[in-house]
């Protein structure tokens, strides 16, 4: 709630735009300022300053709502509460879809369908209440620049072959979804920051950022002292206004995350810049103690962002074949896995004989065999430095 704009706390628009001038344009930013420094940034006297804080405190403190009140609006308005992802058996594990008013993440190695899961997200937003869409905008940021409008089109066609029969319909859908390519980490984090008014002004029901980790990992080399610390902070700032974001207008945020494999030496590879057939060599393997040369993936990006997400949801390989999606963690759901595969009509659940046993632990790391990929390291590795005359 901190970050909530000035402009919607209830002060005079006179006064948030001489305000603005000064860079205080959030909550945060006018309640970090003292009572001497507010006088001089607007001109009024104490007493009147000391209600201006009020008004802000007030605007931005969280509302208490009861259990039942939460219940009952949940009844009244089943879309203010989940979007349905039309794969039926995760709907149902989810309780009806991916949250509103919360952080969802889609993790997992290149090409295993994070991007086409967000598409097709993002198709479904835009679809009329009645059938089971939420009927608003969507703004998508891409940082990648993965998205495909084509592809959009395909799946709508395939996926609603009736509803988009007609030209009007597939003109319209897409007129829905605002694209935005950001490259840099600035400019990820200025188009967050100037998301609020977007969404009041354009009736935004999905926010999509695909994905979080490309800039981050390409800007940030962990190794130099001082990078870790302000990822850090970069992360924390993305999280916490994206949160305040899908809670204030009860819409979901769907973020896309890489994958990281950790090797048994404790040898960090960013397994997204590998190859899908590489990925696909790993799908199989022993435990984490049991070869020399084990590892195991986890989503990347560290625990401070992975304790900001509420859902996450892993995509990965079992095979050449084969996809599995897991529903790694949640806040209302069990560690639950399903087979995928990508269609013409987006992603379709395979018919299961018997439930899947997923094999990965509750953080949704997953045993695997890393030789090839241990090679791969040790190629990428400065030679050992020798000491002494014995050598």
């Amino acid at each position: 709630m901190a970050y909530k704009r000035l402009r919607r706390a209830g002060l005079p628009q006179d006064l948030c735009e001489s305000l603005s001038r000064h860079q205080i344009t959030t909550c945060k930013d006018f309640l970090c300022l003292s009572l001497l420094e507010l006088m001089k940034v607007t001109g009024q006297s104490y007493q009147n300053v000391k209600k201006l804080i009020h008004k802000v405190s007030q605007s931005c403190a969280p509302r208490m709502q009861t259990v039942y009140e939460m219940k009952m609006k949940r009844t009244i308005n089943p879309s203010s509460s989940f979007l349905p992802t039309t794969l039926e058996g995760l709907d149902k594990i989810l309780h009806g879809g991916i949250a509103c008013g919360s952080l969802t993440e889609i993790a997992g190695p290149s090409g295993c369908g994070k991007t086409q899961f967000c598409i097709m997200m993002s198709l479904l937003a835009t679809l009329p209440t009645s059938m089971r869409g939420l009927d608003g905008a969507v703004i998508y940021i891409d940082t990648e620049s993965a998205f495909s409008a084509e592809r959009l089109i395909e799946i709508a066609q395939h996926r609603f072959p009736h509803y988009f029969a007609t030209e009007e319909k597939l003109i319209s859908m897409p007129s829905s979804i605002h694209l935005y390519r950001e490259l840099t980490c600035d400019s990820v984090l200025q188009r967050i920051e100037s998301l609020e008014e977007e969404i009041i002004s354009k009736n935004v029901k999905l926010v999509v950022i695909d994905s979080v980790a490309s800039v981050v990992r390409k800007e940030f080399d962990t190794k130099l002292k001082g990078n870790l610390q302000e990822r850090s902070n970069l992360l924390t700032k993305e999280a916490s206004i994206l949160k305040y974001l899908a809670e204030e207008f009860s819409i979901p945020v769907i973020l896309t995350n890489q994958i990281t494999t950790w090797l048994s030496d404790g040898l960090a590879v960013q397994t997204d810049l590998l190859s899908p057939a590489d990925d696909l060599s790993l799908s199989e393997g022993s435990s984490r103690n049991g070869d020399e040369h084990s590892g195991y993936v986890t989503a990347a990006l560290g625990n401070t962002w992975s304790h900001s997400v509420n859902t996450r949801i892993i995509l990965q390989y079992l095979d050449s074949q084969t996809r599995e999606l897991l529903v790694a963690k949640s806040p209302i759901a069990p560690f639950t896995s399903f087979r995928y595969k990508i269609e013409n009509s987006g992603l379709v659940l395979q018919e299961s004989d018997q439930k899947d046993q997923p094999r990965c632990n509750l953080e949704g790391m997953r045993p695997l065999r890393a030789i090839k990929l241990f090679l791969k390291a040790l190629v990428c590795r400065p030679p050992p430095q020798h000491h002494g005359l014995g050598s």
